[in-house]
């Protein structure tokens, strides 16, 4: 799958049969095939995640999702408890390969994205989908500019567009361009290109993290 361009103008956005139906029906597929996995990797990372720093095993993230609607976002905790947060300075967190807030476990699944799988729960749930724009947090929303709030218009997903493309590596405006082209152009067969190369994306683990360098945190 080449790269787009998001800078063209987008077609106008449609609730189409396969946003209604048939991308529920996916979610529900590989959401019920991906559990007994996320079973089995939760008992073999809780107790690495908790006799490292004695702290929780999940981290429930506060996500907005489709229509501005937050949510609890699942996923084992990589960072610290009680880790401050780092801006950059565009507003997006922080994200670093040298992030002194993560754990020695929490580095590993950074790098493997194993820290994502228990959003497996939130896409039975129905809170995300399996392919969709990654989400953000509240104060990020508030940062949106032009046609930026469009990537709401559809449920946020383990994967996507711009996470295949870049991952983490592009600035964070660039990856709001390419999410919003997702929601423009999303259709059954570019979730299946997305799907698929996210295994390419993960193995290959590059663009896991910012390039940019961080500013002070909150």
């Amino acid at each position: 799958m080449s790269r787009q361009t998001p800078d063209t103008e987008l077609p106008p956005f449609k609730e189409t049969a396969y946003l209604r139906v048939g991308k529920r029906a996916c979610d529900l597929v590989v959401g019920i095939v991906a559990l007994p996995f996320v079973l089995l990797l939760t008992a073999v990372m809780a107790p690495l995640i908790y006799f490292e720093d004695k702290g929780p095993v999940f981290y429930n993230a506060p996500r907005v999702g489709k229509g501005g609607r937050e949510f609890v976002m699942y996923k084992f905790r990589s960072m610290r408890v009680n880790a401050p947060d780092l801006l950059m300075p565009d507003g997006s967190t922080y994200n670093g390969a040298d992030d002194p807030r993560m754990t020695k476990i929490g580095a590993f699944m950074r790098k493997t994205s194993l820290d994502e799988m228990p959003q497996f729960l939130n896409v039975l749930k129905g809170d995300m989908s399996v392919v969709g724009p990654r989400p953000d947090l509240k104060r990020e929303t508030e940062l949106y500019e032009g046609n930026e709030g469009d990537k709401l218009l559809v449920k946020p997903g383990i994967t996507g567009y711009s996470a295949v493309m870049v991952r983490n590596s592009a600035p964070w405006r660039e990856r709001l361009k390419l999410d919003v082209y997702y929601v423009h152009h999303v259709d059954f067969a570019l979730d299946v290109k997305v799907f698929f190369r996210t295994f390419g994306a993960v193995f290959g683990q590059k663009g896991i993290y910012v390039e940019s360098e961080q500013t002070d945190g909150q």
